[in-house]
C-alpha cells in the first residue's frame, strides 16, 4: 500500500499530488508519455482518466481513452458516444472499440472481458502506446481474492491483481489498486464530470455482483477489502519468490530450441520440488503451445505424474505433445492444434501460430504463407534435397522437432524453412 494512499481517509478525492506518487509507483514512464486508459463511464474508469489527462499533460505526454463497446446491452452505443462528448469537451482524444461477437450463454463476462482486453491491447499495438492504464481499485482487488478463493486458487490466483503486468504489446498498469471505489466517485464529483451506473453491476446472476452485496457481512468478520488486498500483496511475494526458483530449476533443465520446441532434463524434473517441477512445466508448455492460460492443476499434475513415472510416454496437453524416452523429455507443437498457414505482406509484421512474427522486408512471390511444416512438407524438402544429390545430407534440427517448424511456402510448395537454412 502506498503511504499517500493510507494517509487519505476513504471518501476523499484524489488530488494531483497524491496521483503523482501513485503514477510514479508504477513507472518509469519514457519522457512525455504516450498513455491509453480504458473508460467504461463509470466513475471510476473516469475518474481515473482525467487524472492520468492531467499528469500526462505536465509530463508533455498525452493520452488517449478507449471505450470498448461489448453490445450486451442495447443502451451501450448510446453510453459510448455520451463518454465520447464527455471527453471531447475535456480535449480528450476518445475512440470506441466495437466486439463483433457479443452472444450470450455461459462465461459471457470472461469472455467479454478477454475480448475487451484483446481490443484494447490490439489498439495499443498499432498506436505505439506502451501503457494500458486499467481503473481497477480496491474493492475490485478484495472481490477477485474472494472469487479465487471459491474456485480454490493458489498462490498464483490468490496473487489477484498486479499494478503493473505485461500484456503482448503493452504494459497493463493499475495505479489505483490501493484506493477505495468511494474516493474515485468523490474525484469526479469534485471534477464535475457525470458517470454511467452500469445497471449489470447490480445483477445478481454474476458472481462478482452477489459478492459485493455480501461484503458488510464479510467485512463484519474482519474480511474487509483492505485485509483482503493486503492477503493479495503477500501472495505475489510468494509467486515472485517461487518464479525466481522456477526460472533456475529451468535454466538447469530446459534447452528450448528457436524453431519453438524444447527438451527437458527428466531427472532435473523428478529432483526438483513438486511445486517448481509443475511451474517449469506449465511454463514450457505455454512457450511451446502458445497458449495465453496454464493448463488446469489436476491435468498438469498427472502429466508429471506420468513423467516422472513411467519410463517412456507420450501425452498431449496446452497444444503440446509431450515424449519421454529415457532421462530426456522433449515438448513439441501439436500437429493437430498449430495454426493454418496465414498469407505475408511486404514491410509488414505477421504472426503464425501465436508463437512466430515473420517480417518480409523485400519482394514476395505470389501467394507466399508461413506455417508449418508438416509431414507432407518434410517428405518434400528430403525430395528436394535428394535431387540436389544430397540424399544423406543432415537436418541441424532433431527429427521429433520437424514436423513443427514455421516454413514459407509459395504457390510451387515449400520456399523455405529458416531453421534449417533451406530455401528452394
Amino acid at each position: 500500500m502506498s503511504a499517500s494512499a493510507s494517509a487519505a481517509p476513504d471518501t476523499a478525492p484524489i488530488d494531483e499530488a497524491e496521483f503523482g506518487c501513485l503514477m510514479a509507483a508504477v513507472g518509469p514512464f519514457e519522457p512525455r508519455p504516450a498513455l491509453a486508459v480504458a473508460v467504461s463511464g463509470g466513475g471510476d474508469s473516469l475518474a481515473l482518466a482525467l487524472l492520468a489527462d492531467r499528469w500526462a499533460r505536465a509530463c508533455g505526454g498525452h493520452l488517449t481513452a478507449l471505450t470498448v463497446d461489448h453490445r450486451l446491452r442495447p443502451e451501450s452505443g448510446r453510453e459510448a458516444a455520451e463518454v465520447a462528448g464527455w471527453l471531447a469537451g475535456r480535449c480528450i482524444p476518445h475512440r470506441v472499440l466495437e466486439w463483433s461477437d457479443a452472444r450470450g450463454g455461459a462465461g459471457l463476462q470472461a469472455r467479454a472481458r478477454a475480448a475487451r482486453h484483446a481490443a484494447l491491447q490490439a489498439w495499443c499495438a498499432g498506436a505505439g502506446v506502451l501503457h494500458l492504464l486499467l481503473a481497477h481499485h480496491l474493492d475490485d482487488q478484495a472481490e477477485t481474492v474472494l472469487l479465487r478463493l471459491g474456485r480454490g486458487s493458489g498462490v498464483d490466483g490468490l496473487g489477484a491483481m498486479a499494478p503493473v503486468a505485461y500484456g503482448r504489446s503493452c504494459r497493463l498498469v493499475r495505479p489505483l489498486l490501493d484506493l477505495a471505489k468511494p474516493r474515485l466517485i468523490a474525484t469526479c464529483r469534485q471534477f464535475g464530470q457525470p458517470f454511467i451506473d452500469d445497471p449489470s453491476n447490480r445483477d445478481t446472476g454474476f458472481a462478482r455482483v452477489r459478492l459485493r452485496q455480501a461484503r458488510p457481512a464479510l467485512e463484519a468478520d474482519g474480511l474487509t477489502a483492505r485485509r483482503l488486498a493486503t492477503t493479495a500483496s503477500s501472495m505475489r511475494r510468494a509467486r515472485a519468490a517461487l518464479d525466481q526458483a522456477t526460472a533456475e530449476l529451468l535454466v538447469q533443465a530446459a534447452r528450448p530450441h528457436p524453431g519453438g520446441f524444447c527438451r527437458l532434463d527428466r531427472g532435473a524434473l523428478t529432483r526438483a520440488p513438486r511445486e517448481l517441477a509443475l511451474r517449469g512445466l506449465a511454463a514450457v508448455l505455454g512457450c511451446v503451445g502458445g497458449a495465453f492460460y496454464r493448463p488446469r492443476l489436476e491435468r498438469l499434475t498427472r502429466l508429471l505424474e506420468v513423467l516422472i513415472g513411467e519410463p517412456t510416454a507420450a501425452c498431449t496437453l496446452g497444444g503440446c505433445r509431450v515424449v519421454a524416452r529415457a532421462d530426456t523429455v522433449w515438448v513439441v507443437r501439436e500437429a493437430a492444434a498449430m495454426a493454418p498457414p496465414v498469407a505475408l505482406s511486404v514491410d509488414r509484421a505477421v504472426t503464425w501460430d501465436d508463437r512466430f512474427v515473420v517480417y518480409a522486408a523485400g519482394p514476395l512471390p505470389r501467394g507466399a504463407t508461413v506455417g508449418g511444416l508438416g509431414a507432407a512438407g518434410l517428405a518434400a524438402l528430403r525430395a528436394d534435397l535428394r535431387a540436389r544429390g544430397r540424399r544423406n545430407a543432415p537436418l541441424a534440427v532433431p527429427a521429433i522437432g520437424l514436423a513443427g517448424l514455421p516454413t514459407i511456402r509459395d504457390l510451387d510448395g515449400v520456399l523455405a524453412v529458416p531453421h534449417l537454412n533451406y530455401c528452394r
